[in-house]
């Protein structure tokens, strides 16, 4: 087996694999909550390369890669506290101004035939331990209600729902409920 290891996206590469990890993420949790003709129009392949592009520059938010040799596995964005940001790339305005001096974990997706094999867990414990190093009281994120894998697999890890939810619009008709976990360090 080929010996895994981390890599801070910083490459066009890194931002077209994390973006496919999305893509297949959202495929693969949200077939039964999302309709199929929405997930081919708008989860593409490089959906959030631009996104993650411009994280880089602006090096606010950090992409992290989990890798086998040169397969990758697992990917998260994290960062500061997402406190002044409408929906624009986004689907919707995660801001979060209550907790503007947490890190937040902004996504956390492994590749769907690798999923209980441990690497989101390889992953999520080095974002939590950079947030933590980096000073921050604690971590949040945000996570779609109808995705319980997720919610269990973010619970195994410490953290707990806030009582804040949003909804999410993706379309007229499809409006999902995002819940806001977090833990303390």
């Amino acid at each position: 087996m080929k010996e895994l290891h981390l890599i801070d996206a910083c490459e066009e590469q890194h931002f077209q694999n994390m973006s496919l990890l999305h893509a297949l993420g959202w495929r693969a949790a949200y077939q039964d909550s999302i309709p199929a003709d929405y997930m081919a129009r708008e989860i593409t392949n490089n959906r959030w390369v631009p996104v993650f592009r411009q994280n880089y520059q602006e090096g606010r938010y950090h992409g992290l890669l989990l890798y086998a040799g040169d397969v990758p596995l697992c990917c998260a964005t994290y960062g500061p506290a997402r406190v002044d940001q409408s929906a624009g790339d986004t689907i919707c305005d995660f801001s979060s101004p209550d907790l503007v001096d947490w890190g937040e974990l902004i996504s956390l997706y492994s590749h769907p035939d690798d999923w209980g094999q441990g690497y989101g867990s390889a992953v999520m414990e080095e974002v939590l331990h950079r947030l933590n190093t980096a000073d921050y009281p604690g971590c949040f994120l945000y996570v779609l209600r109808e995705n319980v894998r997720a919610r269990r697999f973010y619970e195994k890890h410490g953290f707990a729902w806030d009582g804040h939810s949003l909804n999410v619009k993706l379309a007229p008709n499809i409006v999902l409920t995002d819940l806001r976990y977090r833990r303390l360090f």
